[in-house]
């Protein structure tokens, strides 16, 4: 107590004397034999000063206290660095230090919750922080490696659940801050990660304000192969919250069809989340188009993979037709026009069922929409409209795409 006493006494006495000159401080803060308690008191002293040349002196007290950490022996030691640390690297950060970037860095990582001796997560929480706010994008890739880790790391414990959970608080708000494509998927994991839920909605709020068209992170993401279907389901639905134009929709929507039906599971769970991946895609498709070849094979094999189960999903059949008329381009029509051919073989040697019914008027009504002028789908549309096979309801269906088509 005496000491610290008399290290107020000294800085009242610095503060007339000095001024804005840091020599003196630095000279106290490092001194031998002055402990962390000591120090600390040394940066309130001058954070509660009102001095504002103190961003060189800060970053050589962030490095000194970084040299000294082998010293700390015990919890007042550990307290004490941990609360100098929060007052330097917040100082840095509000003088946008650039400098000091690898050294914020570096306080994160003697601070980690997972190190095995931090009193709480309040220093390594700052220092994320600081470090959004200097915005120097050189630890950018420590940074995603580091919440990678948080986010594959299950803790129980309630203690250093809270720590964790704290540190993740500072993970995000740098990513926030950076703006940068790169912190879209550890973000994304923190929102449906292993941690508290106002810990995921901190992150999943965040995740808009990080990019506006994260559509190359995302795909990325639906296409890793280390992502099981309910997580690439969620993937997708994120995209829902972007600002992302409708172009970047359509290319997340190509690979999100794609790996529907790339992906071979027998797990049932996972192919109802395929499902709904696939549809939602078509959806999209529908509304945006298609942005590569890709997409005309899947919207294939979306119509036929159903068509020969056992138990058809007709809501796919029907939108892998619909998005196919919306598309309307020769390489959509032709597909359209296969449909029908192969569907006109059934209606003479059979099977004819309500699947087949079904897929007839689809298709016949998707060719009327597209107004397309190739000679055999209006050679095949009028084949139908006057073969006896069909029933009287059937024919009109075909005459009536006909029309639409000729405008007759």
């Amino acid at each position: 107590m005496k000491r610290l006493l008399f290290i107020l006494i000294i800085f009242f006495i610095g503060m007339t004397a000095f001024g804005q000159d840091m020599s003196f401080y630095s000279q106290e803060y490092m001194r031998a034999g002055t402990t962390f308690t000591e120090r600390l008191v040394i940066l309130e002293t001058i954070r509660d000063s009102g001095i504002t040349a103190t961003g060189e002196f800060y970053h050589s007290a962030l490095r000194y206290l970084l040299s000294r950490s082998p010293d700390i022996s015990n919890v007042a030691d550990r307290t004490a660095a941990e609360r100098s640390a929060v007052i330097l690297v917040q100082g840095l950060a509000a003088l946008r230090y650039q400098e000091a970037a690898w050294d914020v860095w570096q306080t994160s990582e003697l601070f980690d919750v997972f190190g095995g001796n931090v009193t709480d997560g309040s220093a390594q929480q700052a220092a994320l922080i600081a470090l959004g706010q200097i915005g120097n994008k050189v630890v950018l890739s420590n940074l995603v490696q580091r919440l990678d880790e948080f986010n594959s790391q299950v803790v129980r414990n309630p203690d250093q659940r809270r720590r964790v959970n704290t540190a993740v608080i500072g993970f995000v708000s740098a990513f926030e801050a950076f703006g940068e494509a790169a912190g879209y998927r550890p973000v994304f994991f923190a929102s449906v990660g292993p941690y508290d839920p106002p810990i995921r909605e901190i992150a999943a709020n965040a995740l808009p304000n990080i990019v506006d068209d994260p559509s190359d992170v995302l795909v990325a993401m639906i296409r890793d192969p280390r992502s099981d279907p309910p997580t690439k389901l969620l993937i997708w639905r994120e995209m829902g919250r972007t600002n992302m134009p409708n172009a970047s929709k359509a290319k997340v929507a190509a690979a999100a069809l794609d790996i529907g039906w790339l992906f071979q599971t027998t797990n049932r769970t996972f192919q109802t989340s395929l499902r709904e991946l696939r549809k939602a895609a078509i959806d999209v498709i529908r509304q945006f188009g298609a942005t590569d070849d890709s997409v005309y094979a899947n919207l294939d094999r979306s119509y036929r993979n159903n068509f020969i189960a056992n138990t058809p999903d007709y809501d796919e059949i029907r939108m892998a037709i619909g998005a196919l008329t919306a598309i309307n381009n020769d390489q959509s029509v032709g597909i359209l026009y296969r449909f029908l051919n192969e569907i006109n073989t059934r209606r003479r040697v059979g099977p004819w069922g309500n699947k087949e019914r079904l897929s007839y008027e689809w298709i016949v009504s998707g060719l009327g929409a597209t107004r397309s002028q190739l000679g055999e789908v209006r050679l095949l549309l009028t084949t139908i409209s006057r073969n006896s096979i069909y029933t009287a309801q059937e024919r009109e269906m075909a005459a009536n795409a006909l029309r639409a088509i000729t405008g007759n």
